[in-house]
Protein backbone atom coordinates (compact mmCIF):
# COMPACT_ATOMS: atom_id res chain seq x y z
CA UNK A 1 0.00 0.00 0.00
CA UNK A 2 2.80 2.58 0.86
CA UNK A 3 4.37 1.92 -2.51
CA UNK A 4 1.10 2.60 -4.19
CA UNK A 5 0.79 5.84 -2.24
CA UNK A 6 4.33 6.93 -3.06
CA UNK A 7 3.73 6.15 -6.62
CA UNK A 8 0.67 8.33 -6.57
CA UNK A 9 2.56 11.04 -4.74
CA UNK A 10 5.24 11.15 -7.35
CA UNK A 11 2.71 11.42 -10.09
CA UNK A 12 0.96 14.24 -8.28
CA UNK A 13 4.00 16.27 -7.32
CA UNK A 14 6.42 15.42 -10.08
CA UNK A 15 6.63 16.98 -13.57
CA UNK A 16 3.40 16.92 -15.54
CA UNK A 17 2.96 13.98 -17.88
CA UNK A 18 3.71 14.55 -21.52
CA UNK A 19 0.48 14.97 -23.56
CA UNK A 20 0.02 12.26 -26.17
CA UNK A 21 0.71 13.26 -29.75
CA UNK A 22 -2.63 13.62 -31.62
CA UNK A 23 -3.12 10.99 -34.28
CA UNK A 24 -3.02 12.34 -37.84
CA UNK A 25 -5.90 11.01 -39.91
CA UNK A 26 -5.22 10.47 -43.57
CA UNK A 27 -7.31 12.62 -45.94
CA UNK A 28 -9.71 10.84 -48.28
CA UNK A 29 -7.87 12.58 -51.10
CA UNK A 30 -4.31 12.02 -49.88
CA UNK A 31 -1.27 12.35 -52.02
CA UNK A 32 -1.11 8.77 -53.20
CA UNK A 33 -4.77 8.65 -54.19
CA UNK A 34 -4.51 12.00 -55.98
CA UNK A 35 -1.43 10.79 -57.84
CA UNK A 36 -3.32 7.69 -59.00
CA UNK A 37 -6.25 9.86 -60.06
CA UNK A 38 -4.03 12.24 -62.05
CA UNK A 39 -2.23 9.40 -63.77
CA UNK A 40 -5.45 7.76 -64.92
CA UNK A 41 -7.04 11.10 -65.90
CA UNK A 42 -4.09 11.96 -68.16
CA UNK A 43 -4.68 8.74 -70.07
CA UNK A 44 -8.36 9.69 -70.49
CA UNK A 45 -7.33 13.10 -71.83
CA UNK A 46 -5.15 11.42 -74.43
CA UNK A 47 -8.04 9.16 -75.48
CA UNK A 48 -10.69 11.91 -75.33
CA UNK A 49 -12.03 11.49 -78.91
CA UNK A 50 -12.76 7.80 -78.29
CA UNK A 51 -14.40 8.64 -74.95
CA UNK A 52 -16.51 11.29 -76.68
CA UNK A 53 -17.62 8.79 -79.33
CA UNK A 54 -18.71 6.30 -76.67
CA UNK A 55 -20.65 8.90 -74.69
CA UNK A 56 -22.44 10.29 -77.77
CA UNK A 57 -23.41 6.76 -78.81
CA UNK A 58 -24.66 6.03 -75.28
CA UNK A 59 -26.76 9.20 -75.38
CA UNK A 60 -28.21 8.15 -78.72
CA UNK A 61 -29.22 4.75 -77.34
CA UNK A 62 -30.36 5.63 -73.82
CA UNK A 63 -31.74 9.19 -73.94
CA UNK A 64 -34.57 9.75 -76.47
CA UNK A 65 -34.43 13.54 -76.13
CA UNK A 66 -30.78 13.57 -77.17
CA UNK A 67 -31.40 11.05 -79.94
CA UNK A 68 -33.43 13.59 -81.94
CA UNK A 69 -30.85 16.31 -81.23
CA UNK A 70 -28.01 14.07 -82.42
CA UNK A 71 -29.91 13.16 -85.58
CA UNK A 72 -30.53 16.86 -86.25
CA UNK A 73 -26.89 17.97 -85.75
CA UNK A 74 -24.49 15.19 -84.77
CA UNK A 75 -21.38 17.36 -85.19
CA UNK A 76 -22.66 20.04 -82.83
CA UNK A 77 -23.51 17.49 -80.12
CA UNK A 78 -20.11 15.80 -80.53
CA UNK A 79 -18.24 19.08 -80.13
CA UNK A 80 -20.33 19.97 -77.07
CA UNK A 81 -19.65 16.60 -75.38
CA UNK A 82 -15.95 16.74 -76.30
CA UNK A 83 -15.49 20.23 -74.87
CA UNK A 84 -17.33 19.33 -71.67
CA UNK A 85 -15.25 16.16 -71.16
CA UNK A 86 -11.99 17.98 -71.86
CA UNK A 87 -12.71 20.71 -69.29
CA UNK A 88 -14.18 18.37 -66.68
CA UNK A 89 -11.49 15.69 -66.89
CA UNK A 90 -8.90 18.49 -66.99
CA UNK A 91 -10.41 19.81 -63.75
CA UNK A 92 -9.54 16.51 -62.06
CA UNK A 93 -5.88 17.14 -62.90
CA UNK A 94 -5.60 20.94 -62.62
CA UNK A 95 -8.66 22.25 -60.74
CA UNK A 96 -7.53 25.87 -60.61
CA UNK A 97 -6.75 26.11 -64.30
CA UNK A 98 -9.88 24.36 -65.59
CA UNK A 99 -12.58 25.06 -62.98
CA UNK A 100 -13.88 28.34 -64.44
CA UNK A 101 -13.80 27.07 -68.01
CA UNK A 102 -15.64 23.90 -66.96
CA UNK A 103 -18.34 25.98 -65.23
CA UNK A 104 -18.74 28.21 -68.28
CA UNK A 105 -19.09 25.16 -70.52
CA UNK A 106 -21.70 23.58 -68.25
CA UNK A 107 -23.65 26.82 -68.03
CA UNK A 108 -23.57 27.19 -71.80
CA UNK A 109 -24.89 23.65 -72.24
CA UNK A 110 -27.75 24.36 -69.82
CA UNK A 111 -28.65 27.58 -71.68
CA UNK A 112 -28.50 26.03 -75.17
CA UNK A 113 -30.56 22.98 -74.19
CA UNK A 114 -33.20 25.18 -72.54
CA UNK A 115 -33.44 27.27 -75.71
CA UNK A 116 -33.83 24.08 -77.76
CA UNK A 117 -36.54 22.77 -75.45
CA UNK A 118 -34.76 19.60 -74.31
CA UNK A 119 -36.13 18.43 -70.94
CA UNK A 120 -33.96 19.32 -67.96
CA UNK A 121 -34.10 15.71 -66.74
CA UNK A 122 -32.56 14.57 -70.03
CA UNK A 123 -29.72 17.12 -69.74
CA UNK A 124 -28.95 16.11 -66.15
CA UNK A 125 -29.11 12.43 -67.14
CA UNK A 126 -26.56 13.12 -69.87
CA UNK A 127 -24.20 14.76 -67.36
CA UNK A 128 -24.52 11.85 -64.95
CA UNK A 129 -23.91 9.39 -67.79
CA UNK A 130 -20.75 11.34 -68.63
CA UNK A 131 -19.66 11.28 -64.99
CA UNK A 132 -20.25 7.54 -64.76
CA UNK A 133 -18.30 6.93 -67.98
CA UNK A 134 -15.35 9.05 -66.75
CA UNK A 135 -15.29 7.24 -63.40
CA UNK A 136 -15.43 3.85 -65.11
CA UNK A 137 -12.60 4.95 -67.39
CA UNK A 138 -10.48 5.90 -64.36
CA UNK A 139 -11.13 2.55 -62.71
CA UNK A 140 -10.48 0.53 -65.89
CA UNK A 141 -7.24 2.35 -66.67
CA UNK A 142 -5.91 1.88 -63.12
CA UNK A 143 -6.96 -1.77 -63.04
CA UNK A 144 -5.24 -2.48 -66.37
CA UNK A 145 -1.89 -0.83 -65.63
CA UNK A 146 -1.65 -0.61 -61.84
CA UNK A 147 -4.15 -3.06 -60.30
CA UNK A 148 -2.72 -2.63 -56.83
CA UNK A 149 -3.69 1.05 -56.86
CA UNK A 150 -7.42 0.37 -57.32
CA UNK A 151 -7.89 0.57 -53.55
CA UNK A 152 -6.56 4.15 -53.56
CA UNK A 153 -9.26 5.38 -55.96
CA UNK A 154 -11.84 4.72 -53.26
CA UNK A 155 -10.44 7.73 -51.43
CA UNK A 156 -11.25 10.10 -54.32
CA UNK A 157 -14.59 8.58 -55.37
CA UNK A 158 -16.59 11.02 -53.24
CA UNK A 159 -14.64 13.97 -54.69
CA UNK A 160 -15.30 12.84 -58.26
CA UNK A 161 -19.05 12.40 -57.73
CA UNK A 162 -19.28 15.67 -55.80
CA UNK A 163 -17.72 17.28 -58.85
CA UNK A 164 -20.41 15.70 -61.07
CA UNK A 165 -23.17 16.90 -58.73
CA UNK A 166 -21.68 20.40 -58.68
CA UNK A 167 -21.86 20.63 -62.47
CA UNK A 168 -25.38 19.20 -62.51
CA UNK A 169 -26.31 22.08 -60.22
CA UNK A 170 -24.60 24.57 -62.55
CA UNK A 171 -26.48 23.13 -65.55
CA UNK A 172 -29.84 23.14 -63.73
CA UNK A 173 -29.38 26.73 -62.56
CA UNK A 174 -28.48 27.94 -66.07
CA UNK A 175 -31.34 25.94 -67.59
CA UNK A 176 -33.96 27.41 -65.21
CA UNK A 177 -32.68 30.97 -65.62
CA UNK A 178 -32.88 30.59 -69.40
CA UNK A 179 -36.37 29.09 -69.10
CA UNK A 180 -37.54 32.08 -67.07
CA UNK A 181 -35.98 34.51 -69.53
CA UNK A 182 -37.56 32.73 -72.50
CA UNK A 183 -40.94 32.58 -70.75
CA UNK A 184 -40.80 36.32 -70.02
CA UNK A 185 -39.78 37.04 -73.60
CA UNK A 186 -42.55 34.79 -74.95
CA UNK A 187 -45.19 36.33 -72.67
CA UNK A 188 -44.04 39.83 -73.54
CA UNK A 189 -44.19 39.00 -77.26
CA UNK A 190 -47.68 37.57 -76.86
CA UNK A 191 -48.74 40.64 -74.89
CA UNK A 192 -47.44 42.96 -77.59
CA UNK A 193 -49.15 40.91 -80.31
CA UNK A 194 -52.44 40.96 -78.41
CA UNK A 195 -52.17 44.71 -77.90
CA UNK A 196 -51.48 45.22 -81.62
CA UNK A 197 -54.54 43.13 -82.56
CA UNK A 198 -56.80 45.05 -80.17
CA UNK A 199 -55.40 48.40 -81.27
CA UNK A 200 -55.81 47.48 -84.93
CA UNK A 201 -52.12 48.22 -85.61
CA UNK A 202 -51.06 44.66 -86.52
CA UNK A 203 -49.68 44.39 -90.04
CA UNK A 204 -51.31 41.92 -92.42
CA UNK A 205 -47.97 40.15 -92.89
CA UNK A 206 -47.70 39.67 -89.10
CA UNK A 207 -51.07 37.95 -88.71
CA UNK A 208 -49.87 34.37 -89.43
CA UNK A 209 -47.14 34.70 -86.79
CA UNK A 210 -49.58 36.23 -84.32
CA UNK A 211 -52.09 33.43 -84.95
CA UNK A 212 -49.41 30.79 -84.34
CA UNK A 213 -48.00 32.48 -81.23
CA UNK A 214 -51.40 33.11 -79.65
CA UNK A 215 -53.00 29.84 -80.72
CA UNK A 216 -55.81 31.57 -82.63
CA UNK A 217 -57.15 30.86 -86.12
CA UNK A 218 -56.19 33.61 -88.53
CA UNK A 219 -59.46 33.47 -90.44
CA UNK A 220 -61.81 32.55 -87.61
CA UNK A 221 -64.72 34.59 -86.29
CA UNK A 222 -64.22 36.66 -83.17
CA UNK A 223 -65.97 38.73 -80.56
CA UNK A 224 -64.32 41.06 -78.06
CA UNK A 225 -65.46 41.67 -74.49
CA UNK A 226 -64.74 44.90 -72.62
CA UNK A 227 -65.06 44.50 -68.86
CA UNK A 228 -64.89 47.28 -66.30
CA UNK A 229 -64.81 46.29 -62.64
CA UNK A 230 -64.07 48.14 -59.44
CA UNK A 231 -60.98 45.98 -58.89
CA UNK A 232 -58.31 46.11 -61.60
CA UNK A 233 -55.28 43.87 -62.00
CA UNK A 234 -52.21 45.24 -60.12
CA UNK A 235 -49.47 46.97 -62.11
CA UNK A 236 -51.42 46.63 -65.32
CA UNK A 237 -51.28 42.84 -65.31
CA UNK A 238 -53.89 40.90 -67.20
CA UNK A 239 -56.30 38.72 -65.29
CA UNK A 240 -59.73 37.31 -65.95
CA UNK A 241 -62.10 39.69 -64.12
CA UNK A 242 -65.06 37.39 -64.71
CA UNK A 243 -65.95 33.76 -65.35
CA UNK A 244 -66.81 32.71 -68.89
CA UNK A 245 -69.10 29.83 -69.84
CA UNK A 246 -67.50 26.38 -69.66
CA UNK A 247 -65.47 25.54 -72.74
CA UNK A 248 -65.01 29.18 -73.77
CA UNK A 249 -61.42 30.16 -74.53
CA UNK A 250 -60.40 33.77 -74.10
CA UNK A 251 -57.22 35.80 -74.48
CA UNK A 252 -57.24 38.58 -71.85
CA UNK A 253 -55.41 41.87 -72.11
CA UNK A 254 -55.42 44.89 -69.76
CA UNK A 255 -56.50 48.29 -71.03
CA UNK A 256 -56.37 51.71 -69.42
CA UNK A 257 -60.02 51.70 -68.37
CA UNK A 258 -61.12 48.09 -68.89
CA UNK A 259 -59.97 44.53 -69.41
CA UNK A 260 -60.40 43.10 -72.90
CA UNK A 261 -60.95 39.49 -73.94
CA UNK A 262 -60.60 38.13 -77.46
CA UNK A 263 -62.95 35.17 -77.90
CA UNK A 264 -62.83 32.90 -80.94
CA UNK A 265 -66.35 31.71 -81.73
CA UNK A 266 -67.08 28.03 -82.13
CA UNK A 267 -69.09 28.08 -85.33
CA UNK A 268 -67.04 27.96 -88.53
CA UNK A 269 -65.85 30.96 -90.42
CA UNK A 270 -67.52 29.72 -93.58
CA UNK A 271 -70.87 28.88 -91.99
CA UNK A 272 -73.69 30.86 -93.47
CA UNK A 273 -75.88 32.54 -90.93
CA UNK A 274 -79.64 32.75 -91.55
CA UNK A 275 -80.69 35.89 -93.35
CA UNK A 276 -82.78 38.48 -91.52
CA UNK A 277 -86.47 38.00 -92.37
CA UNK A 278 -88.34 40.99 -93.64
CA UNK A 279 -91.00 40.94 -90.95
CA UNK A 280 -93.76 43.46 -91.13
CA UNK A 281 -93.21 46.30 -88.73
CA UNK A 282 -96.08 46.43 -86.30
CA UNK A 283 -96.97 49.99 -85.43
CA UNK A 284 -96.87 50.83 -81.72
CA UNK A 285 -100.10 51.54 -79.97
CA UNK A 286 -100.90 55.20 -80.32
CA UNK A 287 -101.74 57.14 -77.19
CA UNK A 288 -105.22 57.91 -78.57
CA UNK A 289 -106.26 54.35 -79.46
CA UNK A 290 -104.14 52.34 -77.03
CA UNK A 291 -107.29 51.30 -75.15
CA UNK A 292 -108.04 48.94 -78.02
CA UNK A 293 -104.68 47.20 -77.66
CA UNK A 294 -104.59 43.64 -76.35
CA UNK A 295 -101.19 44.03 -74.74
CA UNK A 296 -99.45 41.76 -77.27
CA UNK A 297 -97.48 44.51 -78.91
CA UNK A 298 -94.35 43.33 -77.13
CA UNK A 299 -92.27 40.94 -79.24
CA UNK A 300 -90.09 38.23 -77.76
CA UNK A 301 -86.48 39.15 -78.28
CA UNK A 302 -85.20 35.63 -77.70
CA UNK A 303 -87.92 33.57 -79.34
CA UNK A 304 -89.42 33.37 -82.80
CA UNK A 305 -89.97 37.12 -82.74
CA UNK A 306 -86.31 37.96 -82.26
CA UNK A 307 -86.17 41.55 -83.42
CA UNK A 308 -82.62 41.02 -84.65
CA UNK A 309 -83.88 38.25 -86.89
CA UNK A 310 -80.44 36.65 -86.83
CA UNK A 311 -79.86 33.06 -85.87
CA UNK A 312 -76.23 31.84 -85.77
CA UNK A 313 -74.01 34.60 -84.37
CA UNK A 314 -76.77 36.41 -82.47
CA UNK A 315 -77.90 33.28 -80.64
CA UNK A 316 -74.32 32.39 -79.76
CA UNK A 317 -73.67 35.87 -78.40
CA UNK A 318 -76.90 35.65 -76.40
CA UNK A 319 -75.75 32.32 -74.94
CA UNK A 320 -72.37 33.86 -74.15
CA UNK A 321 -73.97 36.80 -72.37
CA UNK A 322 -76.27 34.51 -70.41
CA UNK A 323 -73.35 32.34 -69.29
CA UNK A 324 -71.14 35.17 -68.00
CA UNK A 325 -70.52 35.41 -64.27
CA UNK A 326 -69.25 38.85 -63.32
CA UNK A 327 -68.73 40.38 -59.87
CA UNK A 328 -71.39 42.79 -58.58
CA UNK A 329 -71.22 46.18 -60.27
CA UNK A 330 -69.17 44.93 -63.21
CA UNK A 331 -70.01 46.43 -66.60
CA UNK A 332 -69.54 44.25 -69.67
CA UNK A 333 -69.72 45.27 -73.31
CA UNK A 334 -69.84 42.60 -76.03
CA UNK A 335 -68.97 43.53 -79.60
CA UNK A 336 -70.56 42.34 -82.81
CA UNK A 337 -69.02 39.31 -84.53
CA UNK A 338 -66.09 40.09 -86.82
CA UNK A 339 -64.27 37.95 -89.39
CA UNK A 340 -60.56 37.26 -88.97
CA UNK A 341 -57.80 38.51 -86.68
CA UNK A 342 -57.40 41.59 -88.86
CA UNK A 343 -60.81 42.83 -87.64
CA UNK A 344 -60.19 42.33 -83.91
CA UNK A 345 -59.32 46.03 -83.57
CA UNK A 346 -62.76 46.94 -84.94
CA UNK A 347 -64.35 44.50 -82.49
CA UNK A 348 -62.47 46.13 -79.63
CA UNK A 349 -63.88 49.55 -80.52
CA UNK A 350 -67.37 48.08 -80.78
CA UNK A 351 -66.94 46.44 -77.37
CA UNK A 352 -65.91 49.79 -75.87
CA UNK A 353 -69.02 51.37 -77.38
CA UNK A 354 -71.15 48.62 -75.84
CA UNK A 355 -69.40 49.19 -72.52
CA UNK A 356 -70.29 52.88 -72.60
CA UNK A 357 -73.91 51.86 -73.16
CA UNK A 358 -73.90 49.78 -69.94
CA UNK A 359 -75.85 51.09 -66.96
CA UNK A 360 -73.70 52.73 -64.32
CA UNK A 361 -74.77 50.13 -61.77
CA UNK A 362 -73.45 47.24 -63.85
CA UNK A 363 -74.77 44.83 -66.42
CA UNK A 364 -74.06 43.15 -69.74
CA UNK A 365 -74.74 44.89 -73.06
CA UNK A 366 -74.72 43.13 -76.42
CA UNK A 367 -73.94 45.80 -78.96
CA UNK A 368 -76.20 44.20 -81.56
CA UNK A 369 -79.16 44.50 -79.18
CA UNK A 370 -78.42 48.11 -78.21
CA UNK A 371 -77.52 49.78 -81.49
CA UNK A 372 -79.58 52.95 -80.87
CA UNK A 373 -77.89 53.41 -77.49
CA UNK A 374 -74.55 52.70 -79.14
CA UNK A 375 -75.20 55.49 -81.63
CA UNK A 376 -75.86 57.88 -78.76
CA UNK A 377 -72.73 57.08 -76.77
CA UNK A 378 -70.61 57.07 -79.94
CA UNK A 379 -71.25 60.80 -80.26
CA UNK A 380 -71.83 62.16 -76.75
CA UNK A 381 -72.03 65.77 -77.93
CA UNK A 382 -74.79 65.06 -80.42
CA UNK A 383 -76.56 62.81 -77.92
CA UNK A 384 -76.61 65.53 -75.29
CA UNK A 385 -77.82 68.06 -77.84
CA UNK A 386 -80.65 65.72 -78.89
CA UNK A 387 -81.70 65.14 -75.26
CA UNK A 388 -81.72 68.89 -74.58
CA UNK A 389 -83.75 69.60 -77.74
CA UNK A 390 -86.37 66.88 -77.23
CA UNK A 391 -86.62 66.65 -73.44
CA UNK A 392 -85.55 70.19 -72.52
CA UNK A 393 -89.16 71.49 -72.12
CA UNK A 394 -89.67 68.98 -69.30
CA UNK A 395 -87.00 70.69 -67.22
CA UNK A 396 -89.43 73.55 -66.59
CA UNK A 397 -91.61 71.19 -64.57
CA UNK A 398 -91.29 70.27 -60.95
CA UNK A 399 -88.53 67.62 -60.76
CA UNK A 400 -90.89 64.99 -59.35
CA UNK A 401 -93.44 65.68 -62.11
CA UNK A 402 -90.74 65.61 -64.76
CA UNK A 403 -89.38 62.29 -63.49
CA UNK A 404 -92.84 60.72 -63.63
CA UNK A 405 -93.19 61.64 -67.30
CA UNK A 406 -89.68 60.37 -68.09
CA UNK A 407 -90.39 57.10 -66.27
CA UNK A 408 -93.68 56.64 -68.12
CA UNK A 409 -92.10 57.30 -71.51
CA UNK A 410 -89.29 54.85 -70.76
CA UNK A 411 -91.71 52.12 -69.68
CA UNK A 412 -93.91 52.69 -72.76
CA UNK A 413 -90.95 52.32 -75.13
CA UNK A 414 -89.64 49.28 -73.22
CA UNK A 415 -93.09 47.67 -73.63
CA UNK A 416 -93.05 48.34 -77.38
CA UNK A 417 -95.74 51.00 -77.19
CA UNK A 418 -98.23 48.93 -75.16
CA UNK A 419 -100.03 51.16 -72.67
CA UNK A 420 -101.58 48.25 -70.73
CA UNK A 421 -98.22 46.61 -70.22
CA UNK A 422 -96.56 49.90 -69.31
CA UNK A 423 -99.32 50.48 -66.77
CA UNK A 424 -98.72 47.07 -65.26
CA UNK A 425 -95.06 47.86 -64.94
CA UNK A 426 -95.74 51.25 -63.36
CA UNK A 427 -98.59 49.97 -61.14
CA UNK A 428 -101.10 52.33 -62.67
CA UNK A 429 -104.07 52.17 -65.07
CA UNK A 430 -103.41 52.26 -68.79
CA UNK A 431 -105.47 55.42 -69.06
CA UNK A 432 -103.05 57.06 -66.64
CA UNK A 433 -100.24 56.09 -68.99
CA UNK A 434 -102.11 57.55 -71.97
CA UNK A 435 -102.82 60.80 -70.13
CA UNK A 436 -99.16 61.22 -69.27
CA UNK A 437 -98.13 60.53 -72.86
CA UNK A 438 -100.58 63.15 -74.15
CA UNK A 439 -99.20 65.64 -71.67
CA UNK A 440 -95.68 64.94 -72.90
CA UNK A 441 -96.80 65.55 -76.46
CA UNK A 442 -98.36 68.86 -75.47
CA UNK A 443 -95.25 70.03 -73.61
CA UNK A 444 -92.74 69.05 -76.28
CA UNK A 445 -94.72 69.34 -79.49
CA UNK A 446 -93.73 65.75 -80.36
CA UNK A 447 -96.20 63.20 -81.67
CA UNK A 448 -95.47 59.67 -80.51
CA UNK A 449 -97.46 58.16 -83.39
CA UNK A 450 -95.15 59.83 -85.89
CA UNK A 451 -92.19 57.45 -86.52
CA UNK A 452 -89.55 60.17 -86.80
CA UNK A 453 -90.66 61.78 -83.55
CA UNK A 454 -90.79 58.42 -81.79
CA UNK A 455 -87.20 57.69 -82.88
CA UNK A 456 -85.99 61.07 -81.64
CA UNK A 457 -87.73 60.64 -78.28
CA UNK A 458 -86.32 57.11 -77.86
CA UNK A 459 -82.78 58.28 -78.63
CA UNK A 460 -83.18 61.31 -76.37
CA UNK A 461 -84.24 59.07 -73.48
CA UNK A 462 -81.20 56.86 -74.10
CA UNK A 463 -78.93 59.91 -74.17
CA UNK A 464 -80.42 61.23 -70.95
CA UNK A 465 -79.89 57.88 -69.23
CA UNK A 466 -76.40 57.12 -70.56
CA UNK A 467 -74.87 60.59 -70.70
CA UNK A 468 -76.18 61.98 -67.41
CA UNK A 469 -73.48 64.08 -65.77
Amino acid sequence: MPQVVRSRGRSLHGPPPVAPTPRRFRSLADREAVAVLHRAAKVLIAALPELTDRLVEALREEEPAYRSAIEADAAEIWQEVHLSLRHNVGSLIQPREFRDAAHRTSRRIGEVRAEQGLPLDAVLHAFRMGGAMVWQGLVDETARRHPDDIRLLVHVAADVWNFVDEHCGVVADAYRQTERRLAWRRENRQRLMTAALLDGTAQIAELPDAAAALGLPEHGRYVVLAVATARRAPHGGAHAPMTLPAGTDALWHPGSDAEFAILPLTFGAGAAEPAAPLAGAAEPDAPADAAAGDGNGDRNRNGDGDRNGNGGGESELASLAAGLSAPPGARVGISSVVDGLAAVGDARRLAETALRACPAGGGVVLLDEQLPAALVVSSPGLGSALAARVLGPLDRLDPADRDVLIETLTAWFDCDGSAPRAGARLYCHRNTVLNRLRRFEQLTGRCLTRPSDAVEVSLALAARRLLAG
